[in-house]
């Protein structure tokens, strides 16, 4: 069964590489190779008929479960919450021209983390600034250890969001990455359907977003299974940090880190866009009103701007484009503004569940 929920930020995680234990420290490559292979070629059949997806949905998810269990302890995490990080996130924004005055990074409960402002912000005052050397974009990945791998496989070139997804395990798995002090303060877990347990897929059937569920789910599978192979038979993957230890656990979570936190910035030369993770920014939870981010080609960062007076002690609030209302979704996540039940039984749109 998946893991039940509990509010991000509150899971305890080790800091380095389990070894595993009992059958997860005996499985081999070869038998999660089967399993997946077993999978992709599940999740690669022509779609079920009418009444036939919770069929195929629980046999999919069976073959994940199976996946899971023997990886057990496998799963690359860190020690404490991931707010005994914000200092050090703080301090590496610094030191690479990210503002950090103003403000600080507070639980909200319901909301979850969010910044509080420690002094009286003006409206249309900029308030926050993060240059592009600590983004983690697609360009980023093909400049890293993802590089060679990116310029051999189609999906990767052809998918932004799955280049990040990879990009982030990578660097996560690499003590010594730039990206560290970021990286370690992401959530453990999300609330994203990748996360649901079954019963509350269950719950959905009679809902317009099932549909959507199903074919994340099952997107997800593929990928993973598909990848699976690759970082294990390719020439261009031997010299991945992944290599050993590429779960099922982690890809979902960094999908689903992906999926929340994605965002959409000009190319160094503004011909085109590129998909980005922000460190910092995206801490600043999003609401209605005026557009209040964008980017500073001219200062090559990301820049947000007070959309309203705000008096110290008050959440800072902006605009995301991305969930402006719910007309405007997560990209990654394929869904149509349908209402979803979560965990603490309350039903809300997609479009309402934060990003942090």
């Amino acid at each position: 069964m998946a893991p039940v929920s509990q509010k991000m930020g509150k899971k305890s995680r080790v800091k380095t590489q389990k070894s595993g234990t009992g059958a997860a420290a005996s499985v081999s490559p070869k038998e999660t190779l089967n399993l997946t292979s077993e999978l992709l070629q599940k999740c690669s059949s022509p779609a079920p008929g009418p009444g036939k997806e919770w069929e195929e949905y629980v046999q999919i998810r069976s073959l994940v479960e199976k996946i899971r269990k023997k990886q057990k302890g496998l799963s690359v995490t860190f020690d404490g919450k991931r707010e005994d990080y914000f200092p050090d996130l703080m301090k590496w924004a610094s030191e690479n021209g990210a503002s950090v005055e103003g403000f600080e990074m507070v639980n909200f409960k319901e909301e979850g983390f969010g910044l509080r402002a420690t002094r009286d912000i003006k409206a249309e005052e900029l308030f926050l600034w993060v240059p592009r050397k600590l983004l983690m974009t697609v360009e980023s990945a093909k400049n890293s250890v993802l590089g060679p791998l990116y310029s051999q496989d189609r999906i990767l070139q052809a998918m932004g969001n799955i280049t990040l997804a990879f990009h982030l395990l990578c660097e996560r798995a690499d003590p010594n990455s730039f990206w560290q002090p970021y990286i370690q303060t992401l959530p453990s877990e999300y609330d994203t359907p990748l996360y649901f347990e079954e019963d509350e897929v269950r719950y959905l059937q009679s809902t317009q977003a099932i549909h959507d569920v199903f074919s994340q789910y099952k997107n997800t599978a593929r990928q993973y299974a598909y990848f699976y192979k690759v970082i294990q038979t390719h020439p261009h993957a031997h010299k991945l940090p992944l290599k050993d230890s590429f779960t099922y656990e982690d890809y979902r979570w960094a999908v689903s880190s992906v999926m929340t936190r994605q965002n959409q910035i000009p190319t160094e030369d503004g011909s085109r866009v590129t998909l980005a993770l922000i460190p910092l920014w995206d801490m600043c939870n999003h609401t209605s009103g005026l557009i209040t981010t964008g980017y500073n080609l001219e200062d090559d960062r990301c820049e947000c701007v007070a959309l309203q007076d705000f008096r110290a002690g008050e959440q800072l609030q902006r605009l995301c484009p991305a969930f402006h209302r719910a007309a405007h979704l997560c990209p990654a996540a394929g869904f149509s503004p349908s209402f979803l039940h979560d965990r603490r039984g309350a039903e809300r749109t997609l479009a309402g569940r934060q990003c942090h």
